[in-house]
């Protein structure tokens, strides 16, 4: 009878069980630490407490995930040993010689570039594949064999093709050569990724997060990270993806949550939101600011005792311009006033004889005359009061945005009734942006160590600057797609954007392959490009799906009803259904779905394979992805937005949302632009 092990898939399985035991026991070891006699005191001990739950959260081993993906068979190397197994973590057994390789170690590099023209001393790179978590397949490369052929792997095609039900998940087994150079660059510096539907910039952009980790983890556990996204739909639906590699730490918000400093219950009308959005504004408030800063002109007199000290008003005017001319926060330089008045002083003590010390200096900062001409001549803002201010009274508006902003553009930013105090007001988003830049201007934004910008073409340049605020001493990963800008102050070029995020200097990389989109759906979408983004390079899609796209035009009063059978139709296959349309559409579809008995979700709600058909505005279908979509009525998502560009690029949005099929249903004319 043959040996077992001797069948190449069995001994791969046999390494699964080992690592997936080793895993365990890593953790088990985790779980048993004792460490009361290690720490020297209670605070020791909740830190190491807390460090040592994480550890255990990250060794978690999830029975529908992989361990490994890879092999790589070195011909030559230094490392102990010639065969490495690529995977989400790093196991290693009882003594400590791994079972598995981190992605992200230097030795895992060759997995994702290596190639027949390039073979970087790999012999041999296997691809593994899972049905669940069972390995059930495996697919080698001879890297380094002249006589074998290069060819696109089925299971790394079949791995990128696999139905998509539940959040989005890691693409750490199919990062592809051009990806992962954006994914290992520098923390240093700051990455602008262009890249179109389905080229997997969001994902590039959460690895390279993970990447950073593992190679910067103490300086980046100090400073932090942080993942933005577009709105919370799309936050839920990437959350999993880093949990997935083991980083449990990072931040998830959006630019909203990031200047909630405010209660936001109102919004702009479009004119009025791009004025606030403008850069311009930014020197509108900074004036606004400056202006309360007075010049003295009385002399000071501190008592202490029988003493009087008399400080001249030319000399505090002196102090005042002083602290204007240094580039400090409005704040900074208000509580540094104070000390310098008390300098002046001491320096007069010492003069007359006397030998104060620093808590005499500090005693006469705190001096209530002090403390008067500091009010007077630097007094303390609210940055809310200060917006509420400059939105609700139109001559304190027209004095700091003189030469600014013109008339019309003055008129669009004032209230038509003008709020009695920051609570009443009803704010809009694009307020809470002002006020951010205010209290920056006020008080300096704490800086993270990196920050990743997802769907930025979306960004004003007043929301880039608020991002920019919580990255001005760090990084950041920019990803966008130009021909996404649904805003109507989207953002026309890169250069622009990375301008007022402050990462002028920015490396931009354009990603073209499409992984995700199948060529003839991606190809229909492109038609609207010269019309919206021209000069914009289409996505080349990498699969081919024949019959993957259908346009039906239907007669009026069957138009739910074919709208309902195409996703009858499209539930017949495996994998997740979303269902776009115009948001005016979505309640008649929402009563025709539930006449039909068929049941739904919103956006951000999880997929199961009970529950996969997702009924999705199409305002918040950008960056999410479906294996079949049906797209209502074309025309209205287009006509749904304040302008003809705004519009098709809506639309583009949506045509390009799906992984294995696209169906159109449509009563009206379809845009001329899809001809």
């Amino acid at each position: 009878m043959s040996d077992p092990m001797s069948d190449p898939l069995a001994r791969e399985r046999a390494h699964l069980a080992a690592s997936r035991a080793a895993l365990r026991a890593m953790r088990e070891e985790a779980e048993s630490l004792d460490i009361r006699d290690v720490t020297a005191n209670w605070v020791n001990s909740l830190i190491l407490t807390a460090q040592i739950e994480e550890r255990i959260k990250a060794l978690a081993d999830l029975s529908d995930t992989p361990l490994f993906f890879g092999r790589l068979d070195y011909l030559h190397t230094t490392q102990e040993g010639q065969r490495f197994y690529i995977g989400r973590r790093h196991v290693h057994d009882a003594a400590g010689d791994p079972m598995v390789i981190d992605w992200r170690a230097p030795v895992s590099q060759p997995f994702y570039r290596a190639s027949k023209r390039d073979p970087q001393d790999v012999g041999l790179r296997r691809r593994f594949g899972y049905t669940g978590g069972d390995l059930t397949a495996y697919e080698d490369e001879h890297l380094s064999d002249p006589a074998e052929l290069e060819h696109t792997s089925r299971l790394l095609q079949a791995e990128i093709e696999r139905p998509r039900v539940g959040p989005m998940r890691d693409i750490v087994a199919t990062i592809q050569p051009e990806q992962d150079e954006i994914v290992r660059s520098d923390l240093s510096g700051t990455v602008c990724v262009q890249g179109g539907p389905g080229t997997g910039k969001t994902a590039v952009g959460l690895h390279r997060v993970a990447y950073l980790l593992y190679a910067h983890r103490e300086r980046l556990a100090r400073t932090g990270t942080l993942v933005i996204g577009p709105n919370r739909s799309f936050l839920h639906y990437i959350e999993q993806v880093l949990p997935a590699l083991g980083e449990l730490e990072v931040r998830q918000a959006t630019v909203d949550d990031l200047v909630a400093h405010v209660e936001v219950r109102g919004v702009d009308e479009a004119p009025t939101a791009v004025v606030k959005g403008d850069a311009r504004m930014a020197e509108v408030l900074r004036r606004a600011v400056w202006s309360h800063v007075k010049v003295p002109t009385e002399p000071l007199m501190v008592v202490r005792g029988s003493r009087r000290w008399r400080v001249p008003a030319y000399e505090l005017e002196e102090m005042v311009q002083e602290l204007k001319d240094r580039d400090i926060r409005y704040g900074a330089a208000r509580e540094a006033l104070p000390q310098r008045i008390a300098h002046a002083v001491l320096v007069r003590m010492e003069q007359a004889g006397e030998a104060p010390d620093d808590r005499v200096q500090n005693a006469v900062a705190r001096n209530t005359a002090v403390k008067a001409v500091v009010k007077e001549c630097w007094p303390a803002i609210d940055p809310a009061k200060l917006v509420l201010r400059l939105l609700g009274e139109p001559a304190f508006l027209a004095e700091h945005a003189d030469g600014i902003l013109d008339e019309d553009e003055q008129k669009a930013l004032l209230w038509a009734k003008p709020a009695r105090s920051v609570k009443t007001a009803k704010w809009s988003a694009g307020d809470a942006v002002l006020i951010d830049e205010a209290r920056d201007l006020v008080e300096r934004t704490h800086s993270l160590g990196h920050v990743v910008l997802d769907e930025a073409q979306d960004l004003s340049p007043m929301q880039y600057r608020a991002v920019g605020r919580r990255c001005s001493t760090g990084s950041a990963t920019v990803l966008g797609d130009l021909a996404q800008g649904t805003t109507p102050w989207a953002t026309e070029s890169w250069a622009e954007a990375l301008k007022h995020l402050g990462k002028p200097e920015a490396i931009v990389e354009e990603l073209t392959a499409g992984f995700r989109v199948p060529r003839e759906v991606i190809a229909y979408a492109s038609r609207l490009l010269p019309h919206m983004s021209p000069g914009l390079a289409p996505v080349e899609s990498v699969r081919e799906n024949p019959g993957s796209l259908a346009v039906r035009r239907v007669d009026g009063e069957e138009r739910d009803a074919a709208v309902v059978a195409a996703c009858v139709e499209a539930l017949a296959h495996e994998g997740s259904i979303g269902l776009i349309a115009a948001d005016a559409r979505i309640a008649p579809l929402a009563e025709a779905l539930e006449a039909a008995g068929l049941a739904y979700l919103s956006p951000g709600e999880e997929t199961t394979a009970e529950s996969r058909l997702t009924l999705v505005p199409a305002s918040l279908a950008k960056g999410l992805e479906y294996d079949y979509v049906v797209l209502d009525e074309p025309a209205a998502v287009v006509d749904g937005e304040p302008d003809e560009r705004t519009g098709l690029r809506r639309l583009y949005v949506a045509l390009t949302r799906a992984v294995s099929g696209l169906t159109i249903v449509h009563l009206s004319d379809l845009p001329e632009q899809l001809a």
